[in-house]
C-alpha cells in the first residue's frame, strides 16, 4: 500500500486518543494486557523487568550473529563469532526478504517479546481497528553496534539494518493478518545527538527513511518516538506518519521548525504528545501541563493550522516508556494520561 494511501489511515486515529510508548515495568503478562488494552490504541507492551532480553536493543537485535547482552539491557558484539555466523545469517535475510520469502521466522521470541503472541491473539479476538507495536529505529541500533563492536566490521551495520528490516516488516505483516492496521513507531532516543555534518548520521538518517517507506509499502502507519531533543526539521522530513515527542522537552523546539512543520502537516501527517513526565524529579500537575500544550499549539503551530483540527488526530502518552519506574508510579502516570486526555479535550474544543 503506497504511503499516500496508508496516509489516510490517519483519519482513523481517535481524537487525542492514548496509547503508549511500549515498556511496562509489570513482571505478570496478564497485567500487562490488561494496561494495554485500557488505551484507546492498545499498544504492545515490554516487560524488560527481569527479563533482559526485552530491553529495547537486545529485543531489536535477536538472531544478531555474536550479539551479547548484559542484565541492563546493555549490547556488544563479538567480532569473531559476527564473523564465523555472517554468511548463514545474511543468507536467511536474503531469503526472508526476497519476494514471497516468510518473514515469519523474524518476529519476536517469547524471549524477546514475552506479550507478542497473546497480545495478537487479542488484537484479532477483539478485532481492534488499530494497534500499536514498535522496535529501536536504525539511527539508535546502528550507533549503538558501531561503538560495541570495536574496529569497523565488515558486514555488520548492513546486517542490522536488514535485521531491523526484517523484524519490523514481519511484525507489521503478523499484525495485518490479525486484522488490524498497524500503528509501528520506530524507538530513536539516539537522535539526540544527531548532527547535519556528520555524513554516518546522515547515512544513518537515510537508513530510517528507507525503513518507513519500507513499512508504509506493507500497509503501516509509521511513527518515530525520540524522547530527548534533536534536530526536529530533520524528523519532520523523514517521511513518516507521526512523530513522538516529550511535549515538556521537547514541543515547544519542534514548533520552531515551521517551514518543515507546516509540510508535515500538510501531508495529512499528525503527532504523539508525550503529555505525561516520566521523569520522577519533573514535578508538575496534569492542569499545568495541559495549560502548556494547548497554549503552545495555539500560538505555534504554522499559519493556516489551529489547534482545535490538529487535535483530531493527535494522540497522547506518557513522555516515554515506564519500565524503569515502579508499578505505583506507572499506574499512577497511566491514570494521569486519562486525565490529561479529558482535560486537553475540554481545551480545545
Amino acid at each position: 500500500m503506497p504511503a499516500p494511501t496508508i496516509r489516510r489511515a490517519v483519519q482513523l486515529l481517535p481524537r487525542l486518543g492514548t496509547t503508549a510508548v511500549g515498556s511496562l515495568p509489570l513482571t505478570q503478562l496478564e497485567l500487562a494486557l490488561q494496561a494495554a488494552l485500557q488505551l484507546d490504541i492498545p499498544a504492545l507492551p515490554q516487560l524488560p523487568v527481569g527479563a533482559p532480553a526485552e530491553f529495547m536493543l537486545p529485543a531489536a537485535l535477536e538472531g544478531l550473529p555474536g550479539l551479547r547482552a548484559d542484565a541492563d539491557g546493555l549490547c556488544s558484539v563479538d567480532p569473531a563469532a559476527f564473523s564465523a555466523g555472517r554468511a548463514a545469517f545474511e543468507e536467511r535475510l536474503e531469503a526472508a526478504l526476497a519476494p514471497g520469502g516468510s518473514l515469519e521466522p523474524f518476529e519476536p521470541s517469547a524471549a524477546a517479546a514475552r506479550a507478542w503472541r497473546p497480545f495478537l491473539w487479542e488484537v484479532e479476538h477483539r478485532k481492534l481497528a488499530l494497534a500499536k507495536a514498535q522496535l529501536a529505529g536504525p539511527f539508535t541500533v546502528l550507533g549503538v553496534v558501531r561503538g560495541a563492536a570495536g574496529p569497523e566490521l565488515p558486514g555488520l551495520e548492513d546486517a542490522v539494518f536488514r535485521l531491523l528490516l526484517a523484524r519490523s516488516l514481519a511484525m507489521v505483516r503478523a499484525l495485518r493478518r490479525a486484522g488490524t492496521t498497524p500503528l509501528f513507531f520506530l524507538d530513536e532516543p539516539g537522535l539526540y545527538a544527531f548532527a547535519r555534518a556528520n555524513p554516518r548520521q546522515l547515512l544513518a538518517l537515510q537508513h530510517l527513511r528507507l525503513l518507513v517507506a519500507s513499512l508504509q509499502r506493507e500497509g503501516a502507519l509509521v511513527g518515530v518516538h525520540c524522547c530527548g531533543n534533536t534536530d526536529w526539521g530533520s524528523v519532520l522530513e523523514t517521511g513518516v506518519d507521526v512523530v513522538s515527542l516529550d511535549a515538556r522537552l521537547s514541543l515547544e523546539p519542534l514548533l520552531l521548525a515551521r517551514a518543515a512543520l507546516a509540510r508535515f502537516l500538510e501531508g495529512g501527517a499528525t503527532l504523539s504528545l508525550g503529555i505525561i513526565p516520566t521523569d520522577l524529579a519533573a514535578g508538575y500537575s496534569v492542569e499545568e501541563r495541559v495549560v502548556s500544550v494547548a497554549a503552545l499549539l495555539r500560538a505555534g503551530l504554522p499559519e493556516g493550522h489551529s489547534a482545535q483540527a490538529l487535535a483530531e488526530h493527535v494522540l497522547l502518552t506518557p513522555a516515554c516508556g515506564l519500565a524503569m519506574r515502579s508499578v505505583v508510579d506507572a499506574e499512577r502516570i497511566l491514570g494521569e494520561l486519562k486525565q490529561a486526555q479529558r482535560l486537553l479535550r475540554e481545551a480545545l474544543t
